[in-house]
C-alpha cells in the first residue's frame, strides 16, 4: 500500500476494523442485551461499550504517540510537531469519550429519567462525586482536557516527557474499574489491568505514529523510526501476553470454563479467542518484519511489503481492540467472586486469611506482584544484554556486579510476591520485614551492579539528535532534580524521614486500604533507599559525595535515628491503623499489639544489619582508596626519580643554612 494512502486510511481501517469486532462480539457474547430489570434502552447499552472503545483508541493515540516521538523522533522538527499534534488530537477525542462513557455508565447502573430538571442534574452530580465509579471518569475526563491544551502548547523534550508521565497516569484509574472490584484477589487483577491497558496504548499508538510521520522522513529516517518502534513494540508486546494471561486466569481460575457442555467455546471465550488470535498474529508479524523487512526497506519492493504488512497490522489491532471492550461488558464464565458473606480479613484486604505463618511458608507462600515481577523481569533481561554486548566487543564488566544486580532483582521479586506480600497485610511485622529489605537490603546489591555506568559503556550512542536510551539515562542522571536528590544530606533526610512521616501520617493508612497506595510506598521506599546508598557506596555518577569520613559519620547519625523509630514503635502503647490490624479476625499467631512490638524490634535490630554492611563497605572502600593513592605517588616517584622528595629536602636544607648564617652574625 502506499504510505501516503495508507496515512490518510490509516486510522480509518483501525476504527472500523473495532467498530466491526465489536458490535459483532456484543451480539454474539451478550453484552448489548436487554437487562431483565431497569433496562436502560438499546442507546445506551450499545452506546456504553462504543464510547469505551474510543476511549481505548484515543489513549492509545495520546500515549503510544508520546511515548514513540520521545524514543524515535528529535524534537523540534516537522515530525516531532506533528507526533504531539495527533497526540493533541487524541487527547481531545479521549476527552469527549471518557465524558460519554461516564454519562453511559450513569445511565446504565441507575436508569433515570432523563430530563432538564435539577433532579436529573442532582443525581448526575451525586453520581461523579460520590460514587468511586463516577470519580474515575470524571477524573478521566478532567484529565484528558488538560492533556488536551498541555500536548498543543508544549514542544519541548522535557516538558514532553511530564506530558507524557501525566497521560499515562491518566489511564490508571480506568484500570480500576471492570470485573476486578468482585472478583477475588482484586488487587492483583486490577494490576494486570493497568499494565495491559498502557501497555496496548504504547503498542497501537507507537503504530499509528509511523504510519502518520511517514511521509516526512527520507527513507534513512523512516528506517531508523520503524527500527526504534519495533523494540518498543516488543517490550509492549511482551507486557500485553503476560498481562492479559494473568488477568484472564485471575477472572476464570477454571479455563475449562471457556467451553461449553458441547465442547465449543462459550461466546466468553469465542471472542477471547478472536483478542488472543489477533495478538498472535501481531506478535508473529512484529518479529517478521523486524528479521526480515526492516533492513531490506532501502528496496521498493520491500518498502511496499512492510506498508501492506502495517495496514493488516492495523486490522488486527482493531479487531483485538473491539474485542477488548466487549470482553468488558461479557461476564467472564465461572468467574471467582467474593461470596456474599465475606470475613473481616476479605472486607478488608479483599483476599481470603491466609493460615497460621509456620516455617514452611516462607518458601511456598506466593502472591506474585505482576508490576514488580515485569519490573524485575525487563531489568535483568537489558542489564544481561549490556554486559554481553561489552564482552562481545572485547570489554569487561565484572562478574559480580551481575551476580549483585540479579541478586538484588530477585530479592525485590520475593519480597513483592513471596511470603511478605502474603502476610504483610495481616501481620505488622511482616510489614515492617519487607519494609526494612525494600529501603535497606534491595539497594545495596542494586548499587553494588552500577547500572548506570553499564547502561552509559553498552548503549549505543546516537548521532542524529534523537535520544534513545543512553541519552535518556543520562539526562535523567545529570537533570537538576537528580543533583537535588543525590545530594548527600537529601538523600539522607529522605531516607529517614520517611521512615516518620509515613508511618505516623495517613500515608500508613492510605497504603494499606489501596492498593495504588500499596504501589507507591514499594517504589518510594525502594528509591529513597537507592539513593542514600549510592551517595555512600555507589559508583554511579552523582554531583557529589562527602569524603569517606563524612560519610561514615552520615550514616552513623542516620543508624542512630533509625534505631530511635524502632524503639519509638515498640513504646507505642495503641495499635497503629487499629481498624485495620485489629479486625482481621485473626486467631493465630501474636495478637496485634505484641506483633507491633515484634515490628519495632525488626526495625531496630534486624534493619540495622544492612546499615552495618554499609559501614563496613565504606571503611573498605576509604581504604582502598588511601591505597590507591599511594599507588599513585608511588607510581609518580618512579617516574620523575623522587624529583618532589629531593626538592623538599632541598629547600629544608636552604632553611638551615639561612638559620645558621643568621646565628653567625649575631
Amino acid at each position: 500500500m502506499n504510505p501516503r494512502a495508507l496515512r490518510a486510511a490509516g486510522p480509518a481501517i483501525l476504527v472500523v476494523a473495532a467498530l466491526a469486532a465489536l458490535i459483532w462480539a456484543l451480539g454474539f457474547g451478550g453484552g448489548a442485551a436487554p437487562l431483565a430489570i431497569a433496562d436502560p434502552g438499546p442507546v445506551a447499552r450499545w452506546g456504553l461499550p462504543v464510547a469505551k472503545l474510543f476511549v481505548n483508541l484515543a489513549a492509545a493515540g495520546m500515549v503510544g504517540t508520546l511515548v514513540t516521538a520521545l524514543f524515535a523522533l528529535r524534537a523540534g522538527t516537522r515530525e516531532f510537531d506533528v507526533a504531539l499534534d495527533t497526540a493533541s488530537i487524541s487527547a481531545a477525542v479521549f476527552t469527549l469519550a471518557a465524558a460519554a462513557t461516564g454519562f453511559l455508565t450513569f445511565i446504565v447502573a441507575f436508569n433515570p429519567t432523563i430530563d432538564a430538571g435539577p433532579e436529573f442534574g442532582g443525581q448526575l452530580g451525586r453520581f461523579l462525586v460520590e460514587w468511586e465509579l463516577g470519580r474515575t471518569w470524571l477524573i478521566t475526563t478532567i484529565a484528558g482536557a488538560a492533556l488536551t491544551v498541555l500536548t498543543f502548547a508544549v514542544r519541548s523534550w522535557t516538558a514532553t516527557v511530564f506530558v507524557a508521565l501525566l497521560a499515562a497516569a491518566s489511564l490508571v484509574p480506568m484500570g480500576t474499574q471492570g470485573h476486578s472490584g468482585e472478583e477475588a484477589f482484586h488487587h492483583e487483577a486490577m494490576t494486570a489491568l493497568i499494565l495491559h491497558i498502557i501497555a496496548a496504548a504504547v503498542w497501537l499508538g507507537g503504530l499509528l505514529l509511523i504510519v502518520i510521520v511517514r511521509p516526512l522522513q527520507s527513507r534513512e529516517q523512516q528506517i531508523a523510526t520503524v527500527s526504534r518502534y519495533s523494540s518498543i513494540a516488543i517490550a509492549a508486546f511482551a507486557v500485553v501476553a503476560v498481562s492479559g494471561i494473568v488477568r484472564a486466569g485471575l477472572g476464570l481460575q477454571d479455563w475449562g470454563a471457556l467451553f461449553s457442555p458441547l465442547g465449543l467455546f462459550s461466546p466468553y471465550g469465542a471472542i477471547l479467542g478472536v483478542k488472543i488470535v489477533a495478538l498472535i498474529a501481531l506478535g508473529l508479524f512484529g518479529a517478521w518484519y523486524r528479521t526480515r523487512l526492516i533492513g531490506r526497506m532501502g528496496a521498493a519492493a520491500a518498502s511496499r511489503a512492510f506498508w501492506t504488512l502495517v495496514a493488516f497490522e492495523l486490522v488486527l489491532m482493531g479487531l483485538a481492540s473491539g474485542a477488548a471492550a466487549a470482553l468488558a461488558r461479557t461476564p467472564p464464565p465461572n468467574a471467582t467472586t467474593l461470596p456474599l458473606a465475606q470475613t473481616p480479613a476479605e472486607r478488608l484486604s479483599g483476599a481470603p486469611l491466609p493460615p497460621e505463618l509456620t516455617l514452611e511458608h516462607w518458601l511456598t507462600a506466593w502472591n506474585v506482584d505482576l508490576l514488580w515481577a515485569v519490573a524485575a523481569g525487563f531489568a535483568v533481561f537489558f542489564y544481561l544484554a549490556g554486559a554481553w554486548r561489552l564482552r562481545r566487543r572485547g570489554d569487561t564488566w565484572p562478574l559480580y556486579r551481575t551476580i549483585m544486580w540479579i541478586a538484588g532483582l530477585a530479592l525485590l521479586v520475593w519480597v513483592t510476591g513471596g511470603v511478605i506480600n502474603v502476610y504483610q497485610d495481616y501481620l505488622f511485622s511482616m510489614h515492617m520485614v519487607g519494609h526494612m529489605l525494600l529501603t535497606m537490603a534491595i539497594p545495596v546489591l542494586l548499587v553494588a551492579g552500577a547500572p548506570v555506568t553499564l547502561a552509559a559503556r553498552a548503549i549505543r550512542k546516537r548521532d542524529d539528535g534523537t535520544r534513545g536510551g543512553r541519552e535518556w539515562i543520562l539526562w535523567a542522571v545529570h537533570s537538576p532534580v537528580a543533583r537535588v536528590l543525590t545530594n548527600p544530606f537529601v538523600a539522607a533526610g529522605l531516607f529517614i524521614g520517611s521512615l516518620w512521616v509515613f508511618y505516623y501520617t495517613d500515608l500508613f493508612r492510605w497504603s494499606l486500604y489501596d492498593h495504588l497506595g500499596h504501589e507507591w510506598m514499594v517504589a518510594h521506599f525502594l528509591i529513597t533507599g537507592y539513593l542514600f546508598v549510592l551517595t555512600l557506596i555507589g559508583i554511579d555518577p552523582v554531583p557529589y559525595r562527602l569524603p569517606y569520613p563524612g560519610r561514615l559519620l552520615l550514616l552513623i547519625g542516620v543508624m542512630a535515628m533509625h534505631a530511635f523509630f524502632g524503639i519509638a514503635i515498640m513504646m507505642q502503647e495503641g495499635l497503629m491503623v487499629a481498624e485495620w490490624f485489629g479486625s482481621m479476625g485473626r486467631t493465630w499467631g501474636a495478637t496485634p499489639l505484641e506483633d507491633q512490638y515484634a515490628g519495632g524490634g525488626v526495625a531496630w535490630s534486624i534493619g540495622e544489619i544492612p546499615t552495618l554492611i554499609l559501614a563496613i563497605t565504606v571503611a573498605i572502600q576509604w581504604s582502598r582508596s588511601d591505597a590507591r593513592e599511594t599507588k599513585r605517588r608511588d607510581r609518580h616517584a618512579d617516574r620523575t626519580g623522587d624529583a618532589e622528595l629531593e626538592a623538599y629536602n632541598a629547600h629544608l636544607a636552604a632553611l638551615a643554612d639561612r638559620d645558621a648564617r643568621a646565628g653567625s652574625k649575631r
